[in-house]
């Protein structure tokens, strides 16, 4: 999703526009989702609010973020710091959830956190970067990370919502948010956004299915592979603007075993 977000935001810079689509295109996949779901479980809409609250959060907020930092600082190194979230939700889970802390799964959070010291060392960064735009990044993925330990306690026999449901009315509540943010900028070049849309919308609904039965201090650091993805994606149809060092790909790499530790710990 990142790679395609700033393969669009290249073409058409506006933030309003890019972020209003990405997100009413995620709502239509997550609908579809919802209403394939919904013959064998029930939509059970009446009891889905508590999702569309936490939707004005994530991807609501953060994801206004997330396409202010990918346009204004590229989509690897966004997706290096995407890689920090799971250290965040780890600690919310152990602290407020009463998840076990194992040794593998701190080691893999400390390995993630290793892949995050990586980005902040690295000295090749293209010019067009903006640090500001990595604080963004870091906000908003403070709000997945909020919002994952949410979906997680509604998840656990605090609900009859289906996760494909429960993901659309997160979006909605998002859609909804963002389009009142946007409102004085969305235009009709919406088309090229549609992609990373789509991307969108497919990751957050398998993300409500993992964390519908799984621990957050087992799916939020997994999902720390974006960050590999998002920078090999970028080295190869980005690789005139991204600048993909060496610090980079080992962050990313550190990331990625960080996640492997924890996903071996099942």
């Amino acid at each position: 999703m990142s790679v395609a977000l700033r393969m669009a935001l290249e073409r058409d810079p506006d933030v309003a526009l890019g972020t209003i689509t990405t997100a009413a295109t995620a709502l239509g996949v997550a609908v579809v989702a919802g209403v394939a779901e919904a013959p064998s479980r029930g939509l059970h809409l009446s009891s889905a609010w508590p999702f569309l609250l936490a939707g004005l959060l994530s991807p609501g907020a953060a994801q206004i973020l997330v396409t202010i930092a990918i346009r204004d600082s590229g989509a690897s190194r966004v997706s290096m710091v995407f890689g920090t979230a799971p250290v965040v939700s780890v600690a919310i889970a152990l602290i407020f959830l009463g998840e076990p802390a194992r040794a593998p799964l701190i080691a893999g959070a400390v390995l993630v956190v290793a892949g995050g010291v990586e980005l902040a060392r690295e000295r090749e960064r293209p010019a067009h970067l903006n640090r500001l735009g990595l604080l963004y990044a870091f906000a908003g993925a403070s709000l997945f990370a909020v919002r994952d330990n949410l979906v997680r306690h509604l998840a656990v026999g605090q609900t009859v919502v289906p996760p494909a449901v429960a993901a659309a009315s997160a979006l909605l509540g998002g859609t909804a948010l963002i389009a009142v943010w946007a409102r004085q900028g969305i235009g009709r070049r919406w088309l090229r956004f549609v992609p990373a849309g789509l991307l969108f919308g497919g990751s957050y609904v398998a993300l409500f299915e993992a964390y519908y039965r799984g621990r957050v201090t087992v799916v939020a650091p997994l999902v720390a592979i974006e960050s590999l993805v998002g920078v090999a994606l970028s080295a190869l149809l980005l690789r005139d603007s991204e600048l993909v060092g060496k610090r980079l790909l080992l962050g990313a790499a550190l990331i990625v075993a960080g996640g492997a530790l924890i996903g071996a710990t099942r």
